[in-house]
């Protein structure tokens, strides 16, 4: 599968969940203290994720 989450800590010790495709991250959350807070983050993007409109500038 070329996309995927990836949850890392970062150099401050936050974890943090990237949406990756191929070895491109697309997009990141903002930091969480805890891993179980990155991965509840990944579950709210899979579940409101199709939902959400789209805006164009």
């Amino acid at each position: 599968m070329a996309h995927k989450f990836v949850i890392e800590q970062n150099k401050s010790g936050d974890y943090v969940a990237k949406f990756k495709y191929n070895a491109e991250t697309i997009f990141w959350t903002e930091g969480y203290s805890s891993k179980a807070g990155a991965k509840n983050a990944i579950e709210l993007i899979l579940k409101n994720g199709p939902q959400a409109t789209v805006e164009e500038g």
